[in-house]
């Protein structure tokens, strides 16, 4: 099986290159690719990108431990917990939650990155390819430095004005491909919307040619869009378009409008910007997919009027008069609306005398007048609200509107990271612990009682926690765990990580519900009862007596009662096989399920809890 899946791997490997080199063959274009890459890149290839994509994946492999643990990385302390925690929001931009989180990332670098590289280019405008001006201009300092220090400096940005505990590349991924698409739309736009899959799939092809499926239950789960970080993602997005439109006015080029509408829509309707959500009641989550799809409508016809709009006022001429401190004067730029001595100078210059002298006098005295009004227009108060300087206004304060929502979010701290129980694993300056029911003792560092509400929300599950590095997160919920039965949570820091087990045992009472304990531990260590459920009694009835299901220390107890008597009779759940009385009843147990006998009557009151849907 192993032959077959390399010579699988080398077939699929080989299909591939073949198609390239046919097509290649088969398609003349007027200018060799090579000759088009190398106009803008050192040899022909996107160094910056290059680097950009290794160091992403040596953070995941040496920082976040991916090197000995490729599927399980730590990522608890590398995301942008706060304001003060520094080495989150250093590391956020750059780490991931594992493996497919890292791939679909980087796949979207590989994809759009070079496009941005080659917008922006490793030789200078103006400058002679063959020598630098200064080290700015020098064409290796920009692929192998300037641009993957740009764009390490988005990823900071992305992380730093990112809505909660965020973690992962994509901020940048949208930042690059905003950047990229202002400059190529239809490019980009097949890039990240069809090239981006065939990589990815490409990569699981060659990876495991052929993988079996195997139909299986899942853990209750939120719906794929509520785990989309909408709004990190929106702010990479207007970053890249604000960075493009200041590059394309640098160059004084303009984008086809349509094309760039079109591509922008696409995009934000591919990548789920359209994705507006909260959460509601009892683990629900509010869809606002009709807002969403007009909020996307929208942005994308603001973003292209600031690169495609005229230069004409924002307001009419005839109203520019009627607003205070506005001379209308100074805004009128069309030949039927210019002051009568122009217009006069004009015709003079027209029909009057066609003498060298006469004319060089009347173009010279047009010239200053056209001068006059052009200084009068640029120093007026209306010079800036132009069509498109106005749009464009609109996508910075739009960028501003999305970071700035996240500041006061981003100073919250942890009010006390003490643990509520004797249990809990203490590891360097974590506390690892079971509860459920408990408040979030999250709040802000800055006094803003609303945010501090909101943070209160309650959580049920494995919490850990650390005050030095502002933790306080819901590692596993107690839901999931009840699914699963047993989790591993990973704690650690650059260089370092300890895993945390945790395991749930129950019983069910039949007609009631589940009888539970949790247990934690660390590796080389014992385990800990972290945590038990209250009794429960089973519906069942049995010659006239009741049963109840205790946990006791870390076992089990059968509980019986009778109308007659309070004082319950207790014994523990019979091992596999075997049997037990108490009260007057006889329990026995077989294949997890537990039996009560009396007077010839046999009752299942109670089967052992199962996990993964089984």
């Amino acid at each position: 099986m192993r032959v077959l899946a390399v010579l699988l791997t080398v077939v699929v490997a080989a299909a591939l290159v073949g198609s390239i080199a046919v097509v290649r063959r088969v398609h003349r274009p007027r200018q060799p690719w090579l000759e088009v890459l190398r106009a803008r890149f050192v040899y022909g290839v996107p160094w910056g990108s290059l680097v950009v994509i290794a160091f992403v994946l040596c953070v995941y492999l040496f920082v976040q431990g991916g090197i000995a643990n490729f599927d399980d990385p730590v990522t608890i302390p590398f995301r942008s917990w706060s304001y003060f925690y520094p080495l989150g929001i250093l590391t956020a931009a750059f780490s991931h939650a594992g493996p497919g989180h890292l791939i679909g990332n980087l796949s979207g670098t590989l994809v759009v990155a070079p496009i941005a590289e080659f917008a922006w280019g490793h030789y200078a405008d103006g400058h002679d390819p063959e020598r630098a001006e200064s080290w700015r201009t020098d064409p290796r300092v920009r692929a192998f430095v300037l641009f993957p220090l740009a764009v390490i400096g988005v990823g900071l940005a992305t992380s730093a004005f990112a809505l909660g505990p965020v973690i992962g590349f994509s901020g940048v991924v949208f930042a690059l491909a905003g950047f990229a698409l202002v400059q190529y739309p239809i490019v980009t736009t097949v890039a990240t919307i069809g090239v981006q899959s065939v990589v990815v799939r490409l990569y699981y092809a060659l990876q495991e040619p052929i993988r079996t499926y195997t139909a299986q239950p899942s853990p209750p789960s939120a719906p794929s869009w509520a785990g989309i970080a909408i709004q990190g993602h929106a702010i990479g997005l207007f970053l890249g378009f604000v960075l493009g439109v200041v590059l394309l006015e640098r160059r004084g080029s303009r984008p086809n409008p349509l094309r760039l509408w079109l591509a922008i829509l696409l995009f934000g309707f591919s990548k789920g910007l359209w994705a507006i959500y909260w959460y509601g009641p009892d683990d629900s989550f509010i869809l606002f997919q009709g807002p969403g799809v007009a909020v996307v409508s929208v942005l994308a016809l603001v973003v292209t009027l600031s690169m495609t709009a005229s230069e004409k006022p924002l307001l009419p001429a005839r109203l520019e008069g009627l607003v205070p401190g506005v001379d209308r004067e100074s805004t009128e730029t069309n030949e039927s609306d210019r002051p009568a001595i122009d217009r006069t100078l004009a015709l003079a210059g027209s029909a009057g005398d066609r003498s060298g002298a006469g004319t060089a006098r009347l173009e010279r005295v047009l010239e200053l007048a056209d001068g006059t009004q052009r200084l009068a227009r640029e120093s007026g108060p209306s010079s800036t609200l132009t069509r498109r300087g106005t749009a464009f206004l609109a996508v910075v304060g739009i960028l501003a509107l999305l970071a700035g929502m996240a500041i006061p979010f981003n100073f919250l701290v942890v009010e006390d990271a003490t643990a509520s129980t004797e249990a809990a694993v203490e590891i360097d300056d974590y506390t690892v612990e079971y509860v459920e029911g408990v408040q979030n003792r999250l709040v802000t560092g800055i006094g803003i009682e609303a945010i501090e509400s909101d943070a209160g929300l309650e959580s049920s599950g494995v919490i850990v926690a650390s005050d030095d590095r502002e933790i306080w997160l819901e590692a596993v919920s107690a839901r999931r765990l009840a699914f699963t039965g047993e989790e591993t949570v990973y704690v650690g820091g650059p260089g370092w990580r300890e895993a945390v087990h945790v395991e749930r045992t129950g019983w069910k009472p039949v007609g009631n519900e589940t009888v539970y304990q949790v247990w934690l531990w660390q590796d080389g260590t014992d385990r800990r009862l972290a945590y038990e459920s209250n009794a429960s009694r089973a519906a069942a009835r049995i010659a006239g007596r009741n049963v109840t299901i205790r946990p006791d220390g870390g076992e089990y107890r059968l509980a019986v009662t009778s109308s007659e008597t309070e004082t319950a009779v207790t014994t523990l759940v019979p091992a596999q096989n075997a049997t037990t009385t108490a009260g007057g009843l006889v329990f026995e147990r077989r294949n997890e399920t537990v039996y009560a006998a009396a007077d010839g009557t046999r009752v299942a009151i109670a089967s052992k809890e199962t996990y993964g849907g089984y």
